[in-house]
């Protein structure tokens, strides 16, 4: 089987494998290389920057205690990373539920969701976006997707897709005024 990882995963892969080993340096790194973006999916699920910078404490402990649990290959290690963040998470927002009392009164309050018109309105600029996103070149409607709704950075957008991290600002900055372009007709 190849290996499918480009030099930063495997770098991060690497890293994950020496914490299992308890090599505080190597987590050190692993925390400067990775903490940003789980910070980011952190606070992207609890919506509150001091619950999630707490929160990405108790990660990396998990991940300090669980490094022996990745499988080189069995998934990419940003994304069991992005998985042990993304879980933590979510046991956090479950946790704060609130008790069923203040559940029944919150049937008296009313819905703020959008009205049956706001959803249709929502799934029409849906396809007009996917329509415009299907006139990009795959990869660049595929970096434009990575960019902006997965939230990876333009460097590893060029990793990930093996172009210089110029060309895919170029990539990058096109597309968009593609996009806008499509949009306004």
């Amino acid at each position: 089987m190849t290996n499918l990882m480009g030099p930063q995963s495997q770098e991060i892969a690497d890293l994950i494998v020496r914490c299992a080993l308890r090599d505080r340096a190597a987590f050190r790194m692993l925390y400067e290389r990775t903490s940003a973006k789980l910070f980011g999916v952190t606070l992207r699920i609890l919506k509150d920057r001091a619950e999630a910078e707490e929160a990405i404490q108790e990660i990396y402990t998990k991940i300090w205690q669980r490094a022996d649990r990745y499988v080189m290959g069995s998934a990419s290690p940003i994304s069991w990373l992005v998985a042990v963040a993304r879980n933590h998470a979510l046991d956090m927002l479950r946790a704060r539920r609130p008790a069923s009392s203040e559940l029944e009164a919150a049937l008296d309050i009313a819905d703020s969701g959008p009205t049956p018109e706001r959803s249709l309105e929502h799934s029409d600029e849906k396809r007009h976006i996917e329509h415009c996103l299907g006139t990009l070149e795959p990869e660049r409607a595929a970096a434009v997707r990575g960019a902006y709704l997965d939230g990876y950075s333009y460097e590893e957008l060029a990793s990930r897709h093996a172009i210089p991290l110029n060309t895919m600002r170029t990539w990058l900055r096109r597309s968009l005024a593609k996009l806008k372009d499509c949009l306004s007709t």
